[in-house]
């Protein structure tokens, strides 16, 4: 089974136990491939530098206790038993939390929402229902509908969860690619080691980069096994130790050494905590990556063996220090000292195995939150490769992969050592679980409908928790903590001037919007020609004409005979069903031949990326005239449709593969003519066109489809608006610089809105047009 059928069982409300245990097994190579390294180097970088643990114990005591009560509180009570079930139709992440608050209050800073996403059966299933709510939770949810600034605060707070998995990306990799080689100083001399570390950790950093074009899913069978045999090694390790050094290490449990060890170590101790915290670095991963598999599998998979190993593999590494103070007269406490030497070279071995694939894990989470955050308008245009047809998920950015490898050569190359590492990517893992506990406390007002009482306990218990790491964290600014910020900052700067540049040029769309009766009736004036074809606009409006085509049509008083305005646009929740997908209706009469066709996909959906996309709009726009009994009725309600923006009446149509009759049209004493949309498991899909007895299709209706198919035969022209957006005259500097500077740089040089829909370069027309926003 691969994750593609494990996405598909999560949305089944029954699912048999070995479907259960079977995603629980594939659940340990993709999502604890980053937790289960961490033993690499938790121990090494709490007591790198502020404290040293004494003869009594007391710090490497208190340091299991910390590490053993933040595995359980963390991981276990708040992600395993309370955050995984705040899934959106299965879909895990920040951006899921904050998809889910977008439906349960108006909050949604989407520039081209309408009134139809609603009537989506996603939507339909989750309709808020005022009544359920406390008073309480009423008053929030007016409160933040009613004010703006509140919907910016909430996208601001989701995109920096999203920067933060973003440079999880760049630290991950190379802090746990350089704790796995870091045992290759046991086997060489003393003054060479750290010359061969950064050379090796390098190499298999650029191989891991280099090959992500590939996909994973050749190798992607071989994670599990990988991960299933380091937990074994590490765990295995771990009994041998708590037997052979300190059989009464379970002591150290007790939360009096946390106490202690505060009291003792003080302003050291806490500074020590950022070491601590990376114990549970990978944790958000269970929740990110819950749409490939079912939250059963993934408790199961961490209850029962994820989770007793990493405790075992502390508690031996712990039973090991508590036992061995001095080393050589040199301190050294690294994983590495704690494995029976005649294992090491295997043990190490099988560490950066299951570091390459705990990397490979980051970085394809990575690429998936960019196309979260592209798909919700808040990124630059990137080209999205799918590398699976088999396997939900699996994308390939090829930008985003060369600045990824190229920030975590750097990042090795610059720090060299796993303290300043780990410094870093300690603030990354805590800002995205503070971030994940706002936006909970909220779900569980607006959306479970429970009581405020209950947010403030899940606040004060976890957020008191991760408030006191990030405290430590943040106080290792100038030893690398500086580097995530840094990063978050660069990235929460593209995301926030690409959307503020987004919903300008939107806002500047709908102001400037025209009517087709006042286009058509330009005709006698400006001698408006309809030539053969069919002239595809592309536009961000879901209602109206684009001022950049009225800016076209009066320059060139020419436009084809049929005109379908084409809307792609996302909508907040993880997939769109394909009966769903399409939205079609008539711009003004029916006998002008103008059509609107919106096309919808969730954040999660895979958008179309080659030429049968024209096919499929073109079956979709027959299929909605071919169902047309008439085009209005005297309210204004199309016959199968509802009615939306400025009057317009639209029919959801679905996908071509939803059409079970096909679309008919019956032509006397000619060919057949059909058009259809081939089976998806074809390598090439063919429109034909043939004609069987179909006496529902009235007169108007069958004319009207014969105009579409000539067209089509005529040929598509795809219009294109290629707009330079300028900030008006009198406008404020900042919004001059966020404009004028940062959206046009990163419009210039990133990809065109329809590169993802293989436009062909022979039937391109762009249009230019100033933009003063």
């Amino acid at each position: 089974m691969d994750l593609e059928s494990g996405f598909h069982q999560n949305h089944q409300k029954k699912q048999s136990w070995r479907t259960v245990l079977t995603l629980a097994y594939q659940s340990l190579g993709v999502v604890y491939g980053d937790l289960s390294t961490s033993p690499l180097y938790v121990f090494k970088s709490t007591f790198a530098e502020d404290i040293q643990h004494s003869e009594t114990n007391e710090e490497i005591f208190g340091a299991l206790s910390f590490i053993f009560w933040t595995l359980t509180l963390v991981p276990l009570l708040k992600y395993v038993f309370i955050v995984l079930k705040a899934d959106d139709n299965g879909e895990g992440g920040t951006f899921a939390l904050y998809s889910l608050l977008c439906r349960h209050a108006r909050v949604s800073s989407l520039p081209n929402c309408q009134l139809a996403d609603e009537e989506l059966s996603s939507y339909k299933k989750e309709t808020p229902d005022d009544l359920a709510l406390t008073s309480f939770g009423s008053r929030l949810k007016s409160t933040l509908e009613k004010h703006r600034v509140l919907h910016k605060f909430l996208l601001v707070l989701a995109l920096v969860g999203a920067c933060m998995v973003i440079g999880d990306g760049v630290l991950t990799p190379a802090l746990s690619v350089f704790s796995a080689v870091s045992g290759v100083e046991l086997a060489m001399a003393k003054e060479h080691h750290k010359y061969v570390e950064v050379p090796v950790a390098c190499i298999i950093l650029i191989a891991l980069f280099a090959l992500q074009h590939y996909g994973t899913h050749r190798v992607g069978h071989l994670f599990a096994p990988v991960v299933i045999l380091w937990l074994l090694c590490i765990s295995s390790i771990g009994v041998y130790n708590i037997f052979h050094w300190n059989p009464h290490i379970y002591k150290a449990l007790s939360p009096v050494h946390m106490y202690n060890f505060l009291r003792k170590t003080k302003t050291r101790g806490w500074k020590s905590l950022g070491g601590i915290l990376l114990c549970i670095t990978g944790s958000e991963a269970m929740f990110a990556d819950l749409g490939h598999f079912s939250q059963l599998s993934i408790q199961i998979a961490f209850t029962s063996f994820v989770y007793p190993s990493l405790i075992l593999a502390y508690m031996g590494q712990a039973a090991y220090l508590s036992q061995h103070h001095v080393i050589e007269n040199d301190y050294k406490i690294g994983f590495y000292i704690s494995v029976p030497e005649n294992l090491r070279v295997p043990v190490l071995l099988i560490a950066v195995l299951a570091a390459v694939v705990g990397s490979q894990a980051i970085i394809t989470g990575t690429f998936s939150i960019i196309k979260q955050c592209y798909s919700l308008g808040c990124f630059p245009r990137v080209k999205i490769v799918h590398t699976s047809s088999k396997f939900h998920g699996q994308i390939y950015i090829p930008e985003i992969n060369w600045i990824l490898m190229m920030l975590c050569l750097a990042v090795t190359i610059g720090f060299r050592d796993t303290k300043r590492m780990g410094n870093a990517s300690g603030l990354v893992v805590i800002t995205v679980m503070l971030v994940t506990t706002c936006l909970m406390s909220l779900v569980i007002v607006l959306c479970w409908h429970q009581s405020v009482f209950l947010a403030i306990g899940f606040v004060v218990l976890f957020g008191t928790i991760e408030a006191l790491y990030f405290s430590a964290s943040l106080i290792k600014f100038l030893e690398g903590a500086w580097v995530p910020i840094a990063l978050s900052f660069i990235f929460m700067l593209v995301m926030y001037v690409w959307h503020y540049g987004t919903i300008k040029k939107y806002e500047f769309d709908v102001q400037n919007k025209v009517s087709v009766d006042w286009l058509l009736s330009l005709g006698p004036t400006l001698g408006i020609v309809r030539v053969k074809g069919i002239g595809l606009v592309h536009t961000e409006l879901v209602s109206g004409i684009p001022a950049i085509f009225s800016h076209f049509v009066t320059n060139l008083p020419a436009f084809h005979q049929v005109l379908i305005f084409l809307c792609v646009k996302s909508v907040p929740i993880p997939h769109v069903r394909h009966e769903e997908r399409f939205l079609v209706g008539h711009i003004g009469p029916r006998e002008h031949r103008v059509y609107r066709c919106i096309v919808r996909y969730g954040y999660r959906d895979v958008h179309k990326d080659d030429v049968e996309f024209e096919k499929d709009l073109v079956c979709s726009v027959a299929e909605f005239i071919r169902k047309q009994k008439d085009s209005t009725t005297p309210d204004g309600l199309s016959a199968n449709g509802e009615l939306y923006n400025d009057g317009e009446a639209m029919t959801v149509v679905g996908t071509p593969s939803t059409h079970l009759e096909g679309v008919q049209l019956r032509m006397d004493d000619q060919e057949v003519q059909e058009i259809r949309a081939s089976p998806i498991n074809q390598v090439e899909k063919r429109v034909r066109f043939v004609v069987p007895e179909s006496p529902k299709i009235d007169d108007g209706s069958r004319a009207e489809l014969r105009d579409l198919m000539e067209a089509r035969e005529a040929g598509v022209a795809y219009i294109l608006g290629h707009a330079y957006v300028k900030a008006k005259k009198g406008s404020s500097l900042v919004k001059k610089v966020f404009i004028n500077v940062g959206y046009e740089f990163l419009r210039r040089n990133s990809r065109p809105p329809t590169d993802s829909l293989s436009v062909p370069h022979a039937s391109t027309l762009e249009v230019g047009m100033a933009y003063h926003v």
